[in-house]
């Protein structure tokens, strides 16, 4: 049954924490079961070290990835084994456009699981350890941080929500970008504890050695229309979001722009596929009158399925 209203969407990294998922995986076997698939892939136990490991450890980009990924899929395979309701659209943040595709059928889970893994190798190999950050930026327009960054040799790279944007780039820059926008009027400033400098030009090598990857993998057309992050807007050809995705490695996340494409086209309520609540409150700066919910817990599972029913 299609909810013209309802779109699921798809954290990315940040939303990784130790004990992730264990009240839905006590309840539902579907969790383990999804964990245990991937971990078959990775060749080590993803459940044991995001339930007993160390933050340290599942914040390493190259495992962060492929843990979000299958957070997000056990979730959502939760949901469909408890309702019978099918999104009107789909849509990731960064790395969780990864899990939208997933979720609309573009890409099997054990080829992206597989991608993603690699795909945070490569971006962590990309830029040497020191040598880039990320900061976000409160309080200024979109406008505003972009010209500020202009002038710094930044990049805007996360338009989140409305007087919210991740910037990004050398060290050098983004320490610059930071005291231009505080001179600008920003409310804050806050330098971010990334390994890389995501979605600038910078990553331009990784998303070149993904794009082999991606090339030799068998993408579909979604069942389910996905918003992607490089063009706030959907796409039906396989091949054109084979494209897009190798794009999103080294281009600006118009999360805002994706928010508002939904809401435009409908969209009522946004349901977290995963772990968190990091887009629900970016959902609600974009819109209000959003309804949102999160798939980490059986008392958000048990509220999303009443905004639904």
């Amino acid at each position: 049954m299609n909810n013209a209203a309802l779109a699921f969407v798809f954290p990315g990294q940040g939303s990784q924490k130790i004990g992730m998922l264990a009240e839905l995986a006590e309840q539902y076997s579907t969790v383990n079961e999804t964990f245990a698939e991937a971990s078959a892939i990775l060749g080590y136990d993803l459940w044991t070290l995001c339930q007993q490991g160390d933050q340290d450890a599942i914040n390493q980009t190259a495992v962060t990835q492929p843990l979000l990924l299958t957070a997000s899929i056990a979730a959502f395979r939760v949901w469909q084994q408890q309702s019978s309701t099918v999104p009107a659209y789909v849509a990731g943040h960064s790395l969780g456009e990864w899990s939208a595709l997933v979720a609309a059928d573009v890409v099997d889970f054990a080829d992206a699981v597989k991608l993603v893994q690699r795909r945070g190798e490569l971006m962590q190999e990309a830029v040497p350890a020191g040598e880039g950050g990320m900061a976000a930026i409160l309080g200024l327009s979109d406008e505003q941080v972009i010209a500020v960054c202009a002038e710094a040799g930044a990049h805007a790279v996360n338009f989140n929500c409305p007087g919210q944007v991740v910037i990004a780039g050398s060290a050098s820059a983004v320490e610059a970008a930071v005291e231009g926008a505080k001179n600008a009027g920003a409310k804050r400033a806050i330098p971010l504890a990334v390994s890389a400098p995501f979605h600038t030009p910078m990553m331009k090598p990784a998303a070149d050695a993904l794009a082999l990857d991606i090339s030799a993998i068998s993408f579909r057309a979604p069942s389910i229309p996905v918003v992607h992050n490089v063009t706030a807007e959907t796409e039906s050809s396989a091949e054109a979001i084979k494209q897009l995705m190798i794009e999103q490695v080294y281009s600006a996340v118009k999360w805002t722009q994706s928010v508002e494409f939904m809401i435009n086209a409908g969209i009522e309520i946004t349901i977290e596929c995963g772990t968190g609540k990091v887009l629900c409150g970016l959902n609600k700066k974009v819109s209000r009158s959003l309804q949102v919910a999160s798939l980490e817990d059986l008392a958000g599972l048990e509220k999303a399925l009443g905004l639904v029913n």
